[in-house]
């Protein structure tokens, strides 16, 4: 605490949310279930309830002798459960099918027909269950099951089904054919033996009648569907749970007591909150300009709290020829940003796509490649260790795969151990796009991506800390499909950044700030940086201003976000009680207490500020 103005007194307060408490889920209601199929094979089913009699310890699993002959494998399941959430039997539909009709086929196969040449028809299982079946005779992706429906311009809509496949393993991707174009609403790698849910979402441009069809890559085999959901939400509606669930995970209601000396409580005491640093990390990447461009330096440092270095990091750019290390533009970077209260993430040791590498690491020997490695990882996390707040370890592996290919399959997770033993504070990102920003890649998908995630963790025995990096470099956003990849990558209980997003679109503004909304409002989001690094000749895919740093439409939008993610100075006065509260965003606050009995009362010192009751502030004047 420190004295302010006369009649004024100072204090700062740190508003933080807290964290739930999280369940585990052991034993065999959340259990891989081994069960015997009629050709003798075992299938492995997820996530199924299952009950019996005789059980085994066996190093933390429990092997469970079921009365039907069948096997339940069980362990702690809080975090496997959403890589293979993999059900003997779907679940309900969500909202019960919404505008779906005959969303569980109950009816057979009415008001379902066979898009293209094929055949439909109606399977009950062994349990009673009832779904839909399509075998084609074609080799066209698109030859699917077929449901008419009326989409509404105006409506965001939410998606779900769950499917399974006869044989192997096929990627499914729900499709609307709507308005002339074919709307990608979310992707699943179905399983033979058990069924697998599809959650995605979509919106249209114009009202019509649309039509939802399955496509899939697997064109020999079956595709069984069941319980659909398709629910519409109004903009009210979805912009309503954007903010009531920001009030939840991004605010507090805070209670502060002020007191005298002795205890005494003072009553109709004004009181003032102002937010020094919100405790969010909302940033943007830089360019080496920065360092010599005080307009470029005073627009970004008063706005933002975090950033990336576009390319000076990358191994292109400290070692473009080899054995010659170059830190001078990153070493300035870094300094920058420490002299102003800026925090940097570390992008990125290795990045996977081939067209990325310089010619001398494409023509290394495979010792020699390991070598180069070796010393690229360990130069770079060794100069920044304990100066950064994250390392994208591997950049894009979901879709290439350079050095797993020269170095083994091991390579990624090799990289992430290495990287925690030089820096075991700071956290690791794989980092990857298409997650949220296509749902129709099914190289990046939700599921694809937790599965190459906890294939990570599961080789670096649990000992990084890891976390998820969404690139989001979006053309036109699907909002509630990004809802529905957020909601299901949550699941992993590890922090989620979106760290590159841009829009490429004519409506490049409007998008921009949809997607920060829908970013901003998902409880597992914990931080954001905007792809927007300025260059003297062009940004890269979006600017935020223009060569003299006067705000373009999207930077507008940004600081129309930064003033409404930041309390405004609060002012009010202590009940009778000596009791003031407000609802705060997290972060660090300043709090002025002033006294006007006639005039105002000097305060010349302050006590530091105390949890009284874990609930109350308790400020001594």
């Amino acid at each position: 605490m420190c004295p302010g103005k006369a009649g004024e007194a100072r204090a700062s307060i740190r508003v933080a949310g807290r964290e739930k408490g999280q369940v585990e889920r052991n034993g065999c209601k959340q259990a891989i279930l081994l069960k015997q199929r009629g050709d003798g094979h075992w299938a492995m089913v997820l996530n199924r309830r299952v009950h019996d009699n005789q059980e085994t310890d066996y190093n933390q699993l429990v092997l469970t002798l079921l009365s039907d002959g069948n096997l339940c494998l069980s362990f702690n399941f809080s975090k496997s459960q959403f890589l293979f959430q993999c059900l003997a039997e779907p679940l309900k539909p969500q909202y019960r099918g919404g505008i779906i009709s005959n969303p569980e086929f109950n009816r057979g196969i009415q008001e379902w027909s066979a898009f293209g040449s094929g055949n439909v028809e109606q399977r009950t299982s062994r349990t009673g269950n009832k779904y839909l079946v399509f075998s084609r005779s074609g080799r066209i992706p698109y030859l699917s099951v077929s449901k008419k429906v009326l989409l509404q311009k105006e409506k965001l809509y939410t998606f779900s089904a769950w499917l399974q496949t006869d044989d192997g393993f096929a990627d499914v991707v729900a499709v609307f054919k709507a308005g002339g174009k074919l709307i990608h609403a979310g992707a699943i790698e179905a399983r033979s033996g058990c069924w697998s849910m599809l959650k995605g979402g979509l919106s249209v441009d114009v009202t019509g009648p649309a039509e939802l069809l399955f496509e899939s890559n697997a064109t020999a085999a079956e595709i069984w569907v069941d319980s659909i959901s398709l629910q519409p939400f109004t903009e009210e509606e979805w912009r309503s749970h954007q903010t009531q669930t920001v009030q939840q995970a991004r605010m507090r209601v805070v209670r502060l007591k002020v007191v005298d000396a002795n205890g005494t409580i003072l009553p109709n005491t004004t009181i003032s909150i102002k937010l020094q640093r919100p405790s969010f990390p909302f940033g943007c990447a830089i360019t080496q300009s920065i360092l010599t461009n005080s307009a470029y330096q005073y627009w970004f440092t008063s706005r933002f709290t975090v950033t990336t270095f576009e390319n000076e990091m990358k191994w292109y750019s400290t070692e473009k020829y080899q054995g010659k290390e170059d830190y001078y533009y990153a070493d300035a970077m870094v300094a920058f940003s420490k002299q102003h209260g800026i925090a940097v993430r570390g992008h990125n040791i290795f990045w996977d796509d081939p067209k990325y590498q310089m010619g001398w690491v494409t023509s290394l020997s495979y010792a020699q490649l390991k070598y180069a490695t070796t010393k690229r990882l360990n130069s770079i996390v060794s100069r920044y260790k304990g100066q950064l707040i994250a390392w994208d370890v591997v950049n894009e592996n979901l879709h290439f795969n350079f050095f797993e290919q020269r170095l083994g399959q091991s390579f990624s997770g090799d990289a992430f151990i290495q990287a925690r033993q030089i820096d075991p504070g700071t956290y690791m990102f794989l980092n990857e796009y298409n997650t949220l920003e296509q749902p129709g890649d099914p190289a990046s998908t939700p599921d694809k991506y937790l599965q190459k995630f906890w294939e990570i963790q599961r080789y670096t025995k649990n000992s990084v800390k890891m976390a998820i990096g969404l690139e989001a470099h979006f053309n036109q956003p699907n909002i509630p499909f990004m809802r529905a990849a957020l909601d299901k990558l949550a699941g992993a209980k590890v922090p989620i950044w979106l760290t590159e997003v841009d829009v490429q679109n004519q409506n490049q503004a409007q998008y921009l700030e949809s997607i920060l909304r829908e970013a901003f409002s998902h409880p597992a989001v914990k931080g954001i940086v905007i792809w927007a690094g300025w260059h003297p000749q062009g940004c890269n895919r979006m600017c935020l201003t223009d060569n003299n740093f006067r705000n373009l439409p999207t930077g507008d939008v940004v600081d129309k976000l930064i003033k409404g993610w930041r309390s405004d100075t609060v002012v009010g006065t202590t009940d009778s009680n000596g009791i003031f509260e407000a609802q705060l965003f997290h972060g660090e606050h300043e709090v002025k207490v002033l006294r006007s009995p006639g005039g105002y009362l000097t305060v010349n010192e302050l006590e530091t500020v105390s949890h009284g009751d874990g609930k109350t502030h308790v400020i001594v004047v």
